[in-house]
């Protein structure tokens, strides 16, 4: 039997973020999606937050078209603000992860919160937008790995989740047993699995912190983004995006 492993998604929000610093035209995000596939990256993320602090609305488009002369996917992470659910619907990625956003946040500081009323209504409203506008779409839900909130997420019409790992990492890079949380994860897979929905992983890695993940072998996709691009000034986007596929590649799933 043909083992399947992990699939690498590179966030390429901070090369933008780099460029939108000074309101130049370097560094390129449509550059930086090249080199990212060129060294093996399975696929793109970008984020289109509401305050434009990094992607623009051009860039989407721009990305967009590398990654379909690459043959591979466009995941475009977002709020569930109806002006980027039409930005969405016009340029048709290959994935949406709804994400929370909120203006004053250096980053998105954690999963979306579906035991709230108000907000399960608004992801249930984009998804349902977005399926009904583009019945090929696949979606994500970037979430806590907590059983009752990804319960309430399995009655959404949705693919798969992506696992907040940010605090996970935070405890690794301060050298903390991290073993609670790879509980969590494991109990998520589980229950993610049962419901037919893929289960993806998130926020805050890097290379060291990523290696427990892949030992589980459960998560099927790694959106790596922050590290990957500051790591990138020392030892360049190539290297460094072949060296965390090498790693992916080397640990098949379960």
């Amino acid at each position: 039997m043909k083992q399947v492993h992990p699939r690498l998604g590179v966030n390429i929000d901070h090369v933008a973020t780099l460029r939108q610093a000074r309101g130049e035209d370097y560094p390129s995000v449509v550059e930086a999606a090249v080199v990212c596939f060129q060294a093996g990256a399975d696929q793109i993320t970008i984020h289109l937050r509401e305050d434009r602090r990094h992607i623009q609305d051009t860039d989407v488009e721009a990305v967009s078209l590398v990654t379909k002369k690459y043959g591979k996917p466009l995941n475009l992470e977002m709020g569930c603000h109806s002006e980027i659910v039409d930005i969405a619907l016009a340029t048709s990625p290959d994935w949406v992860c709804l994400v929370p956003e909120k203006r004053e946040e250096r980053t998105t500081e954690g999963g979306l919160d579906l035991n709230d009323e108000a907000n399960f209504n608004k992801v249930k409203e984009s998804c349902e937008r977005l399926k009904i506008g583009l019945p090929n779409l696949k979606i994500s839900l970037f979430l806590e790995a907590n059983p009752e909130t990804l319960k309430k997420a399995s009655t959404l019409p949705i693919d798969a989740v992506e696992i907040h790992t940010g605090e996970y990492a935070k405890a690794f890079l301060h050298g903390e047993d991290v073993e609670s949380y790879l509980g969590e994860f494991r109990r998520a897979h589980v229950l993610l699995n049962e419901a037919n929905i893929g289960c993806h992983a998130g926020h805050g890695l890097t290379q060291e912190s990523l290696q427990p993940l892949l030992q589980e072998g459960i998560f099927a996709e790694y959106n790596v983004g922050h590290w990957l691009i500051c790591q990138a000034i020392f030892d360049g986007l190539g290297k460094v995006v072949a060296t965390m596929k090498e790693s992916c590649d080397k640990n098949p799933l379960v």
